[in-house]
């Protein structure tokens, strides 16, 4: 089984930064990509950032030129650097990756969760 942990969610002002951590463990092969979704309250989850095992990003429009996505592949931990943040940045943020295990198909998996609250 693959669990992935986060960490670093929490309560800042506007124009304030965080820095969410996610590490995998468990049993697997590769994970490809692995990345962040958001939900907030009445939404549907979004997909905020992703990042291949090479190192190539995507976005969101929303969080472009605010939001940094990285990985550590020898720690297994994908990062996602929030500067600028806004009101509307607050949601639960979820960790997620692609992950391919030896005699299995390749499967989704998520992190339970840490929030983000942006106060005005």
């Amino acid at each position: 089984q693959v669990q992935l942990v986060e960490s670093g969610g929490g309560l800042v002002q506007a124009g304030g930064s965080l820095r969410l951590s996610c590490t995998a463990s468990g049993s697997f092969i590769s994970m490809n990509p692995m990345g962040w979704y958001r939900q907030a309250p009445g939404k549907q989850r979004e997909l905020v950032a992703t990042v291949t095992s090479g190192g190539t990003t995507s976005y969101v429009d929303s969080v472009k030129g605010r939001f940094t996505i990285s990985r550590d592949n020898a720690k297994n931990t994908v990062y996602l650097q929030m500067n600028s943040l806004k009101v509307e940045d607050s949601a639960v943020y979820y960790c997620y990756a692609l992950v391919n295990r030896i005699g299995a198909p390749l499967s989704p998996f998520w992190g339970q969760g840490t929030q983000v609250t942006v106060s005005s």
